[in-house]
């Protein structure tokens, strides 16, 4: 079993920054890839940014230029670096996690989620 722990949400202003981290322990042989995802009140959940350990990345469009999104392979830790963020990106915050328990077992996590609110 693998259990991954989001931090570091809170409450900012509008132009402000805030740094995601997502801890993840357990059965780990390999994680192969981290995502960020965030849920608002009333939509549907969305990914922000992607991950492989490999180092490669995908943002949403909405997020490009802003948001950075890392993982340190020795640590099993994606952090989420969120600059100039805007009142839209108020939502709950989950992290994923694409994980090898063995060689050969491969299963899909989530974190608890991590409020943001940006406020204007």
């Amino acid at each position: 079993q693998v259990q991954l722990v989001e931090s570091g949400g809170g409450l900012v202003q509008a132009g402000g920054s805030l740094r995601l981290s997502c801890a993840a322990s357990g059965s780990i042989f390999r994680i192969n890839a981290m995502d960020w995802y965030r849920q608002a009140p009333g939509k549907q959940r969305e990914l922000v940014a992607h991950i492989t350990s490999g180092g490669s990345t995908n943002y949403a469009d909405s997020v490009k230029g802003r948001f950075t999104i890392s993982m340190d392979n020795a640590k099993n830790t994606s952090y989420l670096q969120m600059n100039s963020l805007k009142p839209e990106d108020t939502a709950v915050y989950y992290c994923n996690a694409l994980v090898l328990s063995t060689p050969t077992y491969m299963s899909n996590y989530w974190g608890q989620g991590t409020q943001v609110t940006v406020s204007s």
